[in-house]
């Protein structure tokens, strides 16, 4: 049985079929996916969009029970933020995404994404899938 932590990318499509499929057996989100997905209605400008954003964050805390980002997440966000300056990158550009990989990080789960990008340089401390 294989299970994955998801970032908010895939939380907001997972809805399309082929994002569907690439998930694993076992799915689990961060309190950090949470996080963004409570500030998406806020930002919306469209009261359809700002619904549609509402309705998700409502199905995501129904469905699962978040991982917190916790002290042992916090460890882990040290080693992420060290991978990625030492590959070149700004750990500031995507704090959110890094504050995520450290919780997979510290629970020694793969990250799926759709923004694999946005992990480059942590190829040594998580196996993120693009999906």
């Amino acid at each position: 049985m294989h299970e994955g932590l998801v970032d908010t990318s895939v939380v907001i499509d997972w809805d399309k079929p082929t994002v569907f499929a690439a998930l694993p057996d076992v799915v689990m989100v961060s309190t950090v996916t949470l996080a963004e997905l409570a500030a998406g209605p806020h930002l919306a400008h469209d009261p359809h969009e700002r619904a549609r954003r509402q309705a998700r964050l409502q199905q995501v805390e129904s469905l699962f029970d978040p991982l917190d980002f916790d002290v042992g997440a916090a460890r882990s966000y040290g080693q992420v933020v060290a991978a990625v300056t030492a590959a070149g990158r700004s750990h500031r550009a995507r704090v959110a995404d890094l504050l995520i990989a450290a919780v997979a990080h510290a629970h020694a789960l793969a990250l799926y994404t759709r923004n694999p990008r946005d992990f480059v340089g942590l190829s040594d401390l998580v196996t993120v899938i693009a999906v």
